[in-house]
Formats: C-alpha cells, sequence, structure tokens
C-alpha cells in the first residue's frame, strides 16, 4: 500500500526538484515524481540502494511508494516542475518518497558541518559502511549526507539521503572509477585502519541474501523503469554478482592519489595479477 499525499509543502533544493509533502499517515515526506528532470529511474534507484542501505543497518530515512493524486496536482499551484521544455505540471501516480529528517517537530539539521565539528558526529563510522553500498551499486554521484541533533542533544547524528545515481542514474550500467559514490571530505574517513573498519556492514553485504534483493525489487512500481520485468531482474543479478568486488572497489579509492585513509598503513605489497591471487576459503581474493 502506498502512502497517499494530502498537501504539498514546498519545493526542495536538488536537480530532481523534489516536492516535500504531508502523507495521510501525517508524516512529512520527500516526493521524487516520474518527471523530474533527471531521470524516471531515479526513482527505483532511491527506493532500492535506500531500502539496501537500510538492510545491512545503516541510518538511511524510511522510504517508501507515494501516491500523488490528479486532484492534488491540479489544485496546487506550486506542483510544477521546469525542463528544458519549459514549466509542466507534476505527473499524478506512484513517486518515491523518502521521510524527511527531523520529521515535524525538527531539532537541528544541516546538510554541512564544520571540519572540527564532524568529530561530533556520533555515526560518524557509519561513512565506511556507507561506501560499501556506494561502491556495490556503482552511485556516480558524491555521497550526500545530512546532520540531525535532537533538541536537548550535543551531537549529529548523520543520515544518508539521495540514492537517485547509484546504477549510473538512468543507464543502469556499473563505469567504476575509485572517486565516484565517495564523500567530498576525507575527515569523515579519518578514523579507517583497515577492514575491519568497514564493518559490519562489508560482510553483510557480501553474504546478503539473494531474496534480500528480489523483495526489494517486487516493491518497485513497474511504471518506474518503463514496465519491463526483465531489466529490472538484469540489473538485481548484476548487483548479486558485484557482492565479491566491493573490497576491490574499496581497495581503489584507498589506493587513489586523494589518500582517503591515512591511518590504514598497507605495508609493503606485490602487485599480483589477479588470476594469481591466493584465493581464500570462502572463494574470495585476499588483497
Amino acid at each position: 500500500m502506498a502512502v497517499l499525499a494530502v498537501q504539498a509543502i514546498r519545493r526542495m533544493r536538488g536537480g530532481a526538484q523534489s516536492q516535500l509533502m504531508l502523507g495521510a499517515d501525517g508524516k512529512l515526506w520527500v516526493v521524487k515524481f516520474q518527471n523530474n528532470p533527471q531521470h524516471l529511474r531515479v526513482l527505483a534507484n532511491e527506493l532500492i540502494a535506500t531500502r539496501l542501505a537500510a538492510a545491512v543497518g545503516l541510518t538511511v530515512p524510511p522510504s517508501d511508494v507515494v501516491e500523488v493524486t490528479e486532484w492534488l496536482v491540479a489544485n496546487t499551484l506550486e506542483m510544477q516542475v521546469e525542463s528544458g521544455r519549459g514549466r509542466e505540471r507534476y505527473v499524478a501516480g506512484l513517486q518515491f518518497g523518502s521521510q524527511f529528517v527531523g520529521g515535524l517537530m525538527p531539532g537541528q539539521v544541516v546538510d554541512y558541518l564544520p571540519e572540527q565539528q564532524l568529530d561530533e558526529v556520533r555515526n560518524l563510522a557509519e561513512f565506511a559502511g556507507m561506501l560499501c553500498i556506494d561502491k556495490w551499486a556503482g552511485n556516480c554521484n558524491g555521497r550526500q549526507a545530512v546532520f540531525e541533533r535532537k533538541p536537548r542533544e550535543r551531537k549529529y547524528r548523520a543520515t544518508f539521503i539521495d540514492q537517485g545515481f547509484c546504477f549510473n542514474a538512468g543507464e543502469w550500467t556499473f563505469p567504476d572509477a575509485p572517486l565516484r559514490g565517495v564523500y567530498a571530505r576525507n575527515k569523515v574517513y579519518a578514523r579507517v585502519t583497515g577492514w575491519q573498519s568497514f564493518e559490519p556492514w562489508l560482510s553483510r553485504v557480501e553474504n546478503i541474501d539473494a531474496g534480500v534483493l528480489w523483495e526489494i525489487a517486487e516493491a518497485v512500481p513497474p511504471e518506474w523503469y518503463g514496465g519491463d520485468t526483465a531489466v529490472i531482474e538484469r540489473l538485481m543479478e548484476q548487483m548479486l554478482r558485484r557482492r565479491s568486488r566491493v573490497r576491490e572497489l574499496i581497495a581503489s579509492f584507498r589506493d587513489s592519489n586523494r589518500e582517503p585513509f591515512p591511518l590504514w598503513d598497507t605495508g609493503n605489497t606485490i602487485v599480483v595479477p589477479r588470476q594469481f591471487a591466493e584465493v581464500s576459503g570462502a572463494g574470495k581474493f585476499v588483497m
């Protein structure tokens, strides 16, 4: 069952031109529409990647399908999207919704913290965990997060938002590159000392049950990917194969000239062709 939107509140910042809307459930939802300027498939990307991140225990907003009626679109002046063709009405129907961080009674929510305040983020270690998701899902955008501090709390908590450019946005391909899908500032990775810093999220990705992926895929409305089930099945099959490549992709970022993990001592290693690398008992390449 989709959440029914009952009121449009305001347009949000960002390229997707999302709307902040009140649902019949009494919650605030950031809603991305099918005819957003980015691509239809970013709705599917958001639902899939957000729920995968939630499945491995990362802090992401609850996500759902939100129904916006023809009446609400027709009777709300601001329900328009700007594109290269000019202004047009949002299409009614099933859209992607992400619960608004902070809800109806927010404390303080910001999308930027000064460098020194990042040390005060209570779940800073999760940036390493979210890197596992972004590399797995081929996020071709920079990692986005907002920071929430509830009333009478001193520390912020990071919530990871905006997964629309996973799977290379509307292409559903994986052109992997070391600096894709990473947060803009190295400070969030400063405490990484080795593979143990990516746990438990990395092991959860590598061992995630195929049934979890298929269940998430089944929750995606067919109109978000053109109704061709073979296309989304192929995407999920690629994701299942990519579970074993996440360490390789993180290592590529580690070894980049950005040097994101200053405390990670790799020692003196010898580069060995992949086909001759030692294989662990679990069938994974040791790096």
